[in-house]
């Protein structure tokens, strides 16, 4: 008898460690805090960070890493941003907390679209011990500004990484400027009414994350931001951005906001106001931006390594086949491996992303958007 309740506990405890399998992060079978998407045990491990309140970061990186995953043999794993009170539940608004960057000691390439983000220390030791290493990255969008850390963030030791940094020459502009090559500056698009048609650079042509795409393949409904030129260092601009004007009427329910790839009229004014209120007039295509440029970097204390940056990205840019493959195109060059010359880019699964638009903390608590769900 006395065995028999041993062995019924032995097999109480036994279930009871199988409901409750977690890593480090707290991830259990029934709660995913992240995706994973296995490939080809020869190929390399991409982790994706999301976590922007605009650009639907969330919903851009899963298709990106489906596709590198089953289209090219890829391992990939995808973050999200989530109160910690409520594992699980993807919310783009929480800044503080982006459960699983552990993987990022195993990772061959990190892909970062985040926005003004404020991680504890703990996660933010595992992104600066990777760039430590020296080991690729691939900037999205607002990963110019990845990270943000204000006066109540004073005891964080990564203050550095802010947007808004200003103490060290080094480190000045943070993540984004040193890492990256640009911080936020600004919309150089009329934002919501202006999309961004990619040109190749002067001196770019037949680089190899150009390969398999054709003049004028790369669109966005996203507006072109704004950097100050030239870019730093060895900086190479790839793709400029040219601002194009809706040809159709502005659609506030549309996830393209009435732009369409095949809007052609170059815009050459834009009106805005200056910091007095006064409007002034520009012609936004000259110069036109940079929206894709790679570069070298080696943040103090690590390894050298290379950048691959796009302010493109956005989950309604990836609706264009030429933008996903300049987006997986970068992902074989920064980890030196041949770039084919047309790769598929092929959605996989249903792919139907929402505009890119901010909403409140409310909207997020009732949208209750469980990680699981964007498998």
């Amino acid at each position: 008898m006395k065995f028999v309740r041993y062995a019924f506990a032995l097999v109480i405890l036994f279930l009871c460690a199988k409901c409750k399998t977690t890593t480090e992060s707290g991830q259990t079978e029934q709660t995913k805090e992240w995706l994973t998407y296995e490939g080809r045990a020869d190929m390399p491990n991409v982790v994706l960070v999301s976590g922007d309140e605009e650009y639907r970061s969330e919903e851009a990186l899963p298709q990106l890493a489906k596709i590198l995953s089953a289209r090219h043999g890829f391992n990939c794993t995808v973050l999200f941003a989530q109160d910690p009170n409520m594992p699980g539940i993807a919310n783009p608004n929480y800044g503080r907390n982006i459960p699983g960057l552990e993987a990022l000691e195993t990772a061959d390439l990190m892909v970062i679209f985040t926005r003004f983000r404020a991680l504890p220390n703990q996660q933010m030791q595992y992104i600066d011990n990777y760039l430590k290493s020296g080991k690729p990255v691939i900037g999205i969008r607002t990963a110019t500004h990845a990270f943000n850390f204000s006066a109540a963030d004073s005891t964080s030791s990564w203050t550095h990484y802010g947007n808004g940094y200003d103490v060290e020459d080094e480190w000045k502009g943070g993540f984004g400027r040193l890492v990256l090559g640009e911080k936020w500056i600004s919309h150089h698009g009329h934002h919501q009414h202006q999309s961004t048609r990619g040109v190749v650079a002067s001196g770019a042509e037949g680089h190899p994350i150009l390969k398999g795409i054709g003049e004028g393949e790369i669109w966005g409904p996203t507006d072109v931001y704004g950097v100050r030129l030239p870019l730093p260092g060895d900086s190479q601009p790839i793709v400029l951005g040219q601002v194009v004007n809706r040809a159709g009427e502005f659609a506030a329910d549309d996830a393209l906001y009435g732009m369409r790839f095949t809007d052609s009229e170059v815009a050459e004014v834009k009106v805005e106001k200056d910091k007095d209120g006064n409007e002034k007039t520009s012609n936004p295509n000259d110069p036109m931006m940079p929206v894709a440029w790679v570069k070298s970097y080696q943040i103090p204390g690590g390894q050298p390594g290379k950048v691959f940056a796009t302010t493109m990205g956005a989950a309604t840019d990836l609706l264009t086949e030429g933008t996903r493959r300049m987006l997986i195109n970068g992902v074989f060059w920064s980890l030196d491996l041949p770039v084919p010359e047309k790769a598929n880019v092929d959605t996989v699964g249903t792919y139907q992303p929402n505009k890119f638009a901010f909403h409140d903390d409310q909207y997020w608590l009732d949208k209750n958007l469980s990680v699981k769900s964007l498998q």
